[in-house]
This record gives C-alpha cells, sequence and structure tokens, in this order.
C-alpha cells in the first residue's frame, strides 16, 4: 500500500515566517559623528580664524611707542548642497493583499529607503574623491578634499588645497603602520586638533589590530581562581598616542586606500530647511501609490586643519 506523503498530497499550506529578516548592515560611523546644522542656502559658507604665529622675541622697550601689525583675517569657505534622493512606488494590488513581516508596504518601503540613504551619504562623503560643484547635479565636496594633514604615497601624491575646490592627487600605494597613524594625530594637534575617531574599511581596521598586536600594544594576561573559559584579545578598539586617544571604528562603506582621523567637534552635516530626509507623496498616475525621500545636504568641515587622512593604502 502506497503511503500519503507531503509530495502527493494537495493543500499544503505555505509556513512562512512572519518576520523580515534583514543582513545589510546600516551603520554609518561617519554619518552618525557629524554633528547636525540646519542651512538656508543650497551653498554654505563659514569662516576659519587663525592665530597668529607664536613669536619667541616679544619684548619691548620701557615706554616704546605702540607697533600695529596687521591682525590675521579670517579664511571663508564653503561648500554645495547636494541632491540625494530615494524613490519607490507600490501598487494597490499589493498594499491590498495580506503580507508576511509587514502590515503597510509602503510604511515598510520609507524605513528602508531612509536607511539606503544614510548609507548613500556615508558614502560620498567618506568613500569619494569629488569637489564642490556648482553645476546641476549640484555636488558635496567629499572629505578628502578638505584634508591637508596626514600623508599621501610618494611619487604624485598629493593633497588637495583644503578648500573643496579640487581633489586629492593618487601616489604609490603603501602599507599602513602605526607611524603614518601617529604622523597623522600629530599632524593635527599642531594644527590645534584632536581628532577622536579613527576610520577605515574592515581590511584596514583588521590591519591596524595586527600592528597592535605586533608592536605588543595588547597583552593577554589571565588570572583565575576558578577554571573557566579564556578570552583573547586580537582587537584594539582604543589607540592611546602621544597626542590624544582614538576610538577605532570600522566603515562597511570605505575602500582600502584611505583611513580617516576626525576631530567631530569640527565637522558637520548641514541639510537644507525642510529637506532634510523629507519626505514627498508624488501624485498617483495609476493604481499606485508613490513617495520620495529626499535629503538636501553639504559636507561642512569647520576646520579643516583638524582633521587628517592616510591615504594611498595598499589594504595591507
Amino acid at each position: 500500500m502506497a503511503t500519503h506523503t507531503t509530495q502527493t498530497a494537495v493543500g499544503e499550506r505555505e509556513d512562512l515566517a512572519d518576520v523580515i529578516y534583514r543582513i545589510d548592515p546600516d551603520e554609518t560611523p561617519i554619518f552618525s559623528a557629524l554633528k547636525k546644522e540646519t542651512s538656508n542656502g543650497i551653498f554654505t559658507e563659514w569662516q576659519v580664524q587663525e592665530l597668529a604665529a607664536a613669536s619667541a622675541t616679544n619684548y619691548a622697550n620701557e615706554g616704546a611707542n605702540a607697533t600695529f601689525a596687521t591682525p590675521t583675517a579670517t579664511v571663508r569657505f564653503g561648500n554645495y548642497h547636494q541632491i540625494s534622493v530615494k524613490d519607490v512606488a507600490v501598487s494597490g494590488t499589493l498594499e491590498a493583499v495580506d503580507k508576511a513581516g509587514r502590515d503597510r508596504e509602503m510604511a515598510y518601503q520609507r524605513v528602508l529607503k531612509s536607511l539606503e540613504l544614510r548609507r548613500d551619504i556615508e558614502k560620498a562623503i567618506g568613500d569619494t574623491d569629488v569637489a564642490r560643484d556648482a553645476s546641476d547635479p549640484r555636488k558635496s565636496a567629499s572629505l578628502t578634499c578638505w584634508m591637508t594633514n596626514g600623508s599621501v604615497g610618494a611619487g604624485s601624491g598629493a593633497f588637495a588645497t583644503g578648500d573643496g575646490t579640487d581633489t586629492i592627487t593618487a601616489g604609490t600605494a603603501r602599507s599602513l603602520t602605526l607611524a603614518l597613524i601617529e604622523d597623522g594625530m600629530q599632524d593635527a594637534w599642531t594644527d590645534g586638533g584632536s581628532p577622536k575617531m579613527l576610520i577605515g574599511s574592515a581590511q584596514n581596521r583588521a590591519n591596524f589590530s595586527d600592528l597592535s598586536a605586533t608592536g605588543n600594544l595588547v597583552n593577554n594576561d589571565v588570572n583565575m581562581t576558578a577554571a573557566k573559559a579564556t578570552t583573547y584579545v586580537g582587537s584594539t578598539s582604543v589607540y592611546l598616542t602621544d597626542f590624544g586617544s582614538l576610538d577605532v571604528a570600522p566603515s562597511r562603506f570605505m575602500g582600502n586606500d584611505r583611513m580617516f582621523l576626525i576631530d567631530p567637534d569640527f565637522a558637520s552635516l548641514c541639510t537644507l530647511s525642510g529637506r532634510n530626509f523629507a519626505e514627498k507623496d508624488i501624485a498617483a498616475t495609476g493604481d499606485a501609490e508613490k513617495m520620495q525621500l529626499i535629503t538636501e545636504w553639504s559636507l561642512k568641515v569647520q576646520a579643516p586643519k583638524a582633521h587628517a587622512v592616510i591615504y594611498d593604502l595598499n589594504g595591507s
């Protein structure tokens, strides 16, 4: 007698979990660390004041007349706002049917598009070398366009001017070393900055931990009074340099050719008033609900010399 199984039966209900699992990452360390500001024009500007150089010969004769030097003028910087968008259209039928893991498809898509937009901005800021551009579509100068501290590779390697108007020039690729990080910290500290974050790709994050272990910066001492599983520390999350400590953070949206030393006190993300992840419902042209998520943003680096970049890394 043949056994009736699920292979021959008709009418078995599908067992679809009522949960949607999402593995794609949404951590955005640069975006999250930047201060958030509101601006009122497509070109946002700010001023940076530098003090006159310290003098070792500041002494005067008794009763001498005052001499007046020309004060150090402020330097004016600016960056354009870039429009970043995400669109979604959901059919009326999809909204009407019973769905697993969410009630309304449009509400679910709004959340997803918001996360995707954050990731796009993160990548545009940290993983591109784009100068500011006023022509449509406008572009916000990326982070490397403001950097003049740190190091670039030998050969043709050269920093950008540091005002967002041009881009960094690639040189000869080289391996990451602790000396490169220390030099970048020293450059920024000398110019008045105090970087608090070291951000790099997953590969460079791992390379840094290897350097820390090789340089005997990580010790694994185990003391116990009872038998238990031991934990081996193979990673460095805070790096204490001669010029301050750095929180080390990996970014999934950066290439292996760069690492940033960032002082969050002197960098912001500006969004145009009313255009900060603004949801815009678009008129239906048929049996579909349509929406556009818009952010008009600009990177504002209040003190470019407070930061540093280690460029032209080869990922080893």
